[in-house]
């Protein structure tokens, strides 16, 4: 029996939306189906005339597995069951999203989000009693249940790509270069980026640090002989008194960012060192993906296909153990996963020599 399946990305973009696309259009269409992407996640929906268009393979030439963003637009705000009504509060439009879904004659959805966006998708599924099926992405790395989520790899690369450019300038002038990734609450591009890109000093939200131990390791490493040190810092550390470093944004919000620059500043004051702060932010989010977010986008993609083919729902696309399965959709996006303190990136970059600044 053929099937109208419905298609959107959710939640902040990352490199490797495009490519797992480009899977559920390929393997829907082997099973003779039709794929409906939606425009800007829920807010398509939210849209009268829904936002949304009947996609094909036949769009999709060789570039857009090496696309950044996603060809479908996406959205990081404006809960529907929260909805800002323009007058300081908020309005529940949780039933206008479930009449898009219904106006264009669904069968299934597939949404591809991180933990947040998926926890908004699976209750207006219960809410609208669609067949749902998730995809994890997440440069942060942080959905549980997932070894991987897609836009990971991309970005941990973008942040290795970053300090192989600032080591030959640290040497040149003697510096201690400070770089600031994202990651929201967990280490895990820190922890990744710092372990291949060679860094000394490695700073994540799961493990707390000391400035003065920071400071000793940096005068270890110049005693070793050498004139520069690298530091990475995850968005999400706190300062030394426990508060989070945030900005707040023209619209109302706030954002981590600036723990960089606080932790420069506190490594020039206790070294005596010449510092320099790079923040990579949003540069982390676009550009190609690697090869392993593409090879993972497609396996993802088409296995969320088969899921609806073997009428499966409520369930989440996952890499465990080298090999794609499945979980219960709240099981994953229950269980947020953090950086474990004693686990095996951690030991390894101990191994190393690298400093958490805990010592």
């Amino acid at each position: 029996m053929s099937k109208r399946i419905g298609l959107l990305t959710s939640g902040g973009d990352c490199a490797g939306l495009n490519a797992i696309i480009r899977a559920v259009v390929r393997r829907a269409e082997g099973y003779g189906w039709q794929v409906v992407g939606i425009r800007e996640g829920t807010a398509g929906l939210l849209d009268r005339p829904v936002r949304a268009e009947e996609m094909s393979s036949g769009i999709f030439d060789g570039t857009i597995l090496r696309m950044g963003g996603t060809i479908l637009g996406t959205t990081n705000k404006n809960d529907p069951f929260a909805y800002p009504d323009g007058a300081g509060g908020t309005i529940d439009r949780s039933d206008d999203v479930v009449a898009g879904y219904r106006e264009l004659k669904l069968d299934a959805l597939i949404g591809i989000g991180g933990d947040g966006s998926m926890g908004i998708l699976r209750k207006l599924a219960k809410k609208g009693g669609w067949n749902f099926v998730g995809i994890p992405k997440t440069i942060d790395n942080d959905v549980g249940s997932t070894e991987i989520s897609i836009g990971h790899a991309s970005a941990v690369n973008v942040a290795v790509n970053a300090l192989d450019h600032l080591q030959p300038t640290a040497a040149s002038h003697n510096r201690v270069m400070v770089l600031e990734v994202m990651g929201r609450d967990a280490g895990h591009i820190a922890l990744s980026s710092g372990i291949a890109g060679g860094a000394d000093v490695i700073l994540i939200p799961e493990i707390p640090y000391r400035i003065e131990a920071v400071a000793r390791h940096i005068e270890r490493v110049r005693q070793g002989g050498r004139n520069f040190a690298l530091v990475v810092v995850a968005e999400a550390v706190l300062t030394e008194s426990g508060e989070p470093v945030r900005q707040r944004h023209a619209s109302g919000g706030t954002s981590y960012g600036g723990i960089g620059h606080y932790i420069g500043d506190r490594i020039a004051a206790t070294t005596e060192s010449e510092v320099r702060v790079t923040v990579l932010g949003h540069v982390q989010r676009g550009g190609m993906p690697v090869s392993r977010d593409r090879l993972m986008a497609s396996v993802f993609g088409v296995h969320a296909v088969d899921l609806i083919a073997q009428g499966s729902f409520d369930r989440m696309v996952a890499w465990q153990h080298r090999q794609a399965v499945d979980v219960p959709l709240e099981q994953a996006i229950e269980h947020f996963k953090a950086v474990e303190p004693d686990g095996a990136l951690v030991r390894t970059a101990r191994g190393l020599g690298i400093s958490f600044g805990d010592g």
